[in-house]
């Protein structure tokens, strides 16, 4: 049986041999360790590089999807020219000159040729000096904005370059967040391939809004300085460039000043930028006062607001940009402003007085001027059309008036003394009596218990019919209680219900619209002249012309006295919660009202103290340079007026003695 064929031992198996003896025995051999060997470094380097790889391949993919995302959900530029906006309304003053805009207000579109040159410059300066030389995203205006914010830790600085601003308003929300900063970034790089740097300028000019309702350098530049923006100075540029960083805090419409120290840092920025010269600068900051003073006040918006809301029963809901002509005297306006303004900045503190109204009219109804309270700014509530208050004895007229028609006469004489109607016992201002006087002297004293007997004699039917028909359209409480002015009115009624005294006799519908128009110029309404007619006979009017003058010439409104006729009546109401003067000219009917809005007391401030006052300073202004003009006397019509050298008490009792009045009316 032959033998299995033997299998070569590994070399490394081989025993190995014993050493001779005597011999020393060789050492054992020994494992290298600590570093690994050079191909393992090789094998690591290349899973790295592997890793490395295959995350960039991720990085693309991903970011290659979220870019044709952001690409594909981009909004459409095809109407890039094509603008939504909510009709205009322009509110004019009766002098042509802008009281405001609601809606948004475009301009014509202008080339950057036919802009100021001042314009293109002092945006430039402000918003993105680098606009010529970068490619829609500013790389070092980024950074400096992310370095503001990190310092600020929170987002105050955008880095937006004029591109993105433009994309944004033409195609995106206002909202700050990643996803809309892509897609701004994206259509900001799709602006600057399509278009050259001045289309992008001359489109983003024509399109951004700067406040007011205003979009457009040129839209802008009507409304705050009444001219194209082709023809805007340096002065006028640097403040609507201005509006671009906050438009409602920054407009000249608003606050003057704050505009004006916009408009300097503009000019401040553009000297930096090299575009005009620091002497250019000082000189338009010393002439820019004028631009301003020029623009609408902010207490004007009371008018505006109010004609705004009857806009609607004239011209319907029309889709079409309007103007609308008023009746806003702004010379009337700003005597009214300044009138109230000054006497609650110097009394309102020491007098706890907050806010103050005044209305003044034609006597034709036509509102030349209106004060709805301090500061349009901080508050919107209209307190000469708005807010509800007690007269007080400033509705005594209407109870005078009644007593007339009734048949008392002025020089009737009734006694002031405690008197009691039901429950209710009425009391004088000073708690104090006077006995027997004439019911002229207890109106000119605005006497209580006088008041009170006339409307029992006249009857409280008579009372309330006489007021709404002179236009007082508040509701009316049937108690005797209301010859003290307790039914709540508001002051625009309450002039109103006066004009029919100045005029002779004619009721009025207060008016602020003369003639609405559309963009085309058609003619959607005009005022043709209406109202309720004769409300007063004229030989009444006339005596209460009379009554109404002694208030001022020895009553309790001789505060309110002017160098030339005029006739009015006080009204303080329970604890001085509220204090008016009513009263008028031959030529305007004008009323004041103070008080809180809370209907706290004041500090005893009564309608002969403030309310009296402020009338007084207003007038003045409002009939400077107007001839004096006589009132209306009994007997007389509006056209012929009696002798001006007249005394009222000499002219009622030559009245009285030719017998030449109505007959007593007909008693309830």
């Amino acid at each position: 049986m032959a033998e299995p064929p033997r299998l070569r031992a590994d070399p490394d198996e081989r025993p190995r041999s014993a050493p001779a003896r005597g011999q020393p025995r060789p050492a054992p051999r020994r494992v290298r360790r600590g570093k690994p060997p050079r191909y393992a470094a090789r094998r690591l380097l290349a899973r790295a590089v592997k890793l490395g790889v295959l995350l960039g391949l991720w990085a693309v993919i991903v970011g290659g999807v979220l870019l044709a995302y952001f690409a594909l959900t981009l909004p459409d530029t095809s109407q890039l020219t094509v603008g939504e906006r909510r009709p205009s309304v322009t509110i004019l003053a009766a002098d042509g000159n802008l009281i405001a805009s609601f809606g948004d207000l475009f301009g014509r579109p202008l080339t950057l040729k036919e802009m100021s040159p001042y314009l293109p410059k002092a945006v430039i300066a402000t918003e993105d000096r680098r606009f010529y030389h970068h490619f829609g995203i500013d790389p070092l205006g980024l950074a400096r904005a992310a370095f503001t914010d990190l310092r600020a830790r929170q987002i105050v600085q955008g880095g937006s370059t004029i591109t993105q601003q433009l994309a944004k308003i033409l195609f995106l929300s206002p909202e700050r967040n990643l996803a809309r900063k892509i897609r701004e970034t994206l259509l900001a790089l799709w602006l600057e391939h399509r278009f050259a740097k001045d289309q992008i300028l001359e489109i983003y000019l024509n399109r951004v809004y700067l406040g007011a309702g205003t979009y457009g350098v040129d839209a802008a530049a009507h409304r705050y300085f009444g001219k194209s923006a082709a023809k805007l100075n340096l002065f006028e540029s640097a403040v609507v460039a201005g509006l671009l960083k906050a438009p409602t805090r920054f407009s000249p419409a608003r606050d003057r000043d704050k505009a004006a120290a916009r408009a300097g840092q503009v000019l401040a920025t553009m000297v930096e930028a090299g575009f005009i010269t620091a002497a250019d600068a000082a000189a338009a900051e010393k002439d820019g006062g004028a631009a301003l003073a020029a623009i609408s006040h902010p207490g004007s918006r009371y008018f505006a607001d109010w004609v705004a809301d009857q806009i609607g029963d004239f011209a319907g809901t029309a889709d079409r940009d309007l103007t609308v002509r008023t009746t806003l005297d702004p010379r009337l306006q700003e005597a009214a402003e300044a009138a109230v303004g000054d006497t609650l900045a110097r009394y309102g503190a020491k007098d706890l007085v907050s806010q103050g109204a005044l209305v003044a009219l034609s006597p034709d109804g036509a509102v030349r001027a209106m004060v709805g309270g301090r500061d349009y700014s901080e508050s919107q509530f209209n307190r000469a059309t708005q807010a509800q208050r007690q007269p007080g004895s400033a509705f005594k007229p209407f109870v005078y008036l009644a007593g007339l028609e009734a048949g008392l006469r002025p020089t009737d004489r009734l006694v002031d003394a405690p008197i009691r109607v039901g429950n209710w016992e009425p009391h004088n201002y000073l708690n104090r009596y006077q006995g027997e006087m004439s019911l002229a002297e207890g109106l000119a004293q605005s006497i209580n218990t006088i008041a009170v007997q006339v409307a029992e004699r006249a009857g409280i039917p008579r009372v309330i019919a006489a007021a709404n028909r002179l236009g007082i359209t508040s509701e009316l409480a049937s108690d005797a209680s209301i010859a003290l002015g307790t039914g709540e009115v508001n002051l625009l009624e309450l002039v109103s219900a006066y004009a029919p005294f100045a005029n002779g006799g004619m009721g009025v519908l207060a008016y602020g619209i003369s003639e609405i128009r559309d963009s085309a110029g058609h003619i959607l309404y005009r005022r043709a002249g209406s109202g309720p007619g004769p409300v007063v006979a004229p030989e009444l009017a006339g005596m209460m012309n009379d009554m109404l003058a002694g208030v001022i010439a020895h009553g309790t409104g001789k505060s309110a006295a002017l160098p030339r006729p005029a006739a009015g009546k006080t009204g303080t109401t329970q604890d001085y919660r509220d204090a008016w003067f009513i009263g008028y000219t031959a030529d305007l009917v004008a009323g004041v009202w103070f008080g809180n809005d809370d209907d706290t007391a004041m500090n005893k401030v009564t309608g002969g103290t403030l309310p009296a006052a402020a009338w007084h300073a207003f007038m003045l202004q409002a009939t400077k340079g107007v001839p004096a003009k006589p009132l209306a006397v009994p007997g007389s019509s509006p056209q012929t007026p009696a002798r001006s050298d007249e005394s009222p008490l000499d002219r009622l009792i030559g009245w009285l003695g030719s017998g030449s009045g109505p007959g007593p009316a007909p008693r309830n």
